[in-house]
């Protein structure tokens, strides 16, 4: 595949683990590890994030969309006619009926961190542009079909593709942004990492499907254990995150132990990431996050809050599992109720301990000879982030 022909969007144009598709091995110890990691982390997550260190990060953000922008708008114009649309109006491109739009885009999160992986490891963007291109085509994959699973109506505002050209179109269309992903990788990356970068986005990609089986698969489970949950984060979200910063370094030509280390870092955030949500879900504003107050908890799911409440074997925990367990809708005023009681039985503290374990974990996998400050400054906006 050769991405090369410009997308078009006007009507009538268009022409490291114990085995290869298993756990890495830091991945699985830190499963292994939570309490006795969540004893001991100090709860730094819910700081405030440095005024500095969130201009870094966001110019890295910035500057990884505007470098990716055209390798995109590449592989989608290269697609048959009408998923080129569809994909341009996931993207925010167009409008449906193909007409160019300017509106949100996505933040861009896993390819700077690929720019920064590579650059840490003395890589140019030329390098790294086509696998950081390929990430995002995968998270948006993976986007479209959480979309028709969900039967989410809207994102970032604006109907979801499903909700305008059905779900049978919209499955497909993810299929195409996992097959384009592939393409784009094979066509950029460097010749002498190619199967390997191949193999790992592959890897992710299969971790990625289990984690949202699992995720998926608690919603109708009445109960569901830590390890579990933290089983399913590393594949919903770790999996891409830390495929994102290893292929950075691979393509910047870092070493096996270079690769494995960012490779770690990745699935570490990417437990910071998932935390981080859960929490916002629970105890955020909706005035900042545009979403409705206490979403997960009137749909039941077993966040991580939940889980450890669940679990506690206190009052709270028990009463919690009832209000769980009711055949009663989740109202506004349950919902609030249940978050009281997650709070009462440790859930609160207990999701900022293991997010902040995790993120201290992720700084600690990241080699001292590497210029990792655009990746700390990354991870550190996934963390302090609210909305």
């Amino acid at each position: 595949m050769r991405a090369s022909k410009p997308i078009r969007f006007t009507v009538g144009q268009h022409s490291e683990g114990k085995g290869r598709w298993g756990l890495s091995r830091p991945a699985s110890a830190a499963l292994a590890g939570h309490d006795e990691t969540c004893a001991h982390a100090p709860e730094s997550i819910s700081r405030p994030l440095d005024a500095g260190t969130g201009r870094r990060a966001h110019r890295r953000l910035c500057e990884a969309r505007a470098a990716i922008d055209p390798v995109l708008r590449s592989a989608v114009g290269a697609l048959a006619e009408p998923l080129d649309v569809m994909a341009g109006y996931h993207f925010g491109w167009c409008d449906p009926e193909g007409t160019i739009v300017t509106g949100a885009q996505g933040k861009a999160l896993r390819p700077a961190l690929t720019f920064a992986a590579a650059a840490a490891c003395g890589g140019a963007v030329e390098q790294s542009v086509h696998a950081a291109a390929a990430v995002e085509l995968l998270h948006n994959f993976s986007l479209v079909h959480d979309d028709v699973m969900d039967t989410d109506p809207f994102r970032h505002g604006r109907p979801t593709v499903w909700s305008i050209w059905g779900e049978t179109n919209a499955t497909i269309l993810g299929d195409a942004l996992q097959a384009a992903a592939l393409g784009v990788l094979c066509d950029g990356a460097p010749e002498t990492v190619t199967a390997e970068a191949v193999i790992r986005l592959a890897e992710a990609t299969v971790m990625l499907c289990r984690g949202q089986y699992a995720d998926c698969a608690f919603e109708t489970r009445p109960t569901v254990s830590i390890a579990e949950y933290l089983a399913m984060a590393t594949g919903k979200t770790g999996a891409l995150l830390g495929c994102a910063c290893a292929l950075g370094a691979l393509c910047a030509g870092a070493d096996h132990r270079v690769v494995s280390a960012m490779h770690t870092f990745g699935i570490e955030i990417g437990f910071v990431f998932q935390l981080v949500d859960d929490f916002i879900d629970i105890w955020g504003d909706p005035e900042v996050t545009g979403k409705p107050a206490h979403s997960d908890l009137i749909h039941r799911k077993q966040s991580f809050p939940v889980v450890c409440a669940l679990e506690s074997g206190t009052a709270a925990g028990h009463e919690l599992a009832r209000l769980y367990r009711s055949r009663h809708p989740m109202t506004a005023a349950r919902a609030a109720r249940a978050a009281d009681l997650i709070e009462q039985a440790g859930g609160r503290q207990r999701t900022l301990r293991r997010a902040s374990a995790a993120l201290d974990a992720a700084f600690a996998a990241l080699p001292g000879d590497l210029a990792s400050d655009d990746l700390a400054a990354l991870a550190q906006l996934m963390a302090y982030r609210d909305h």
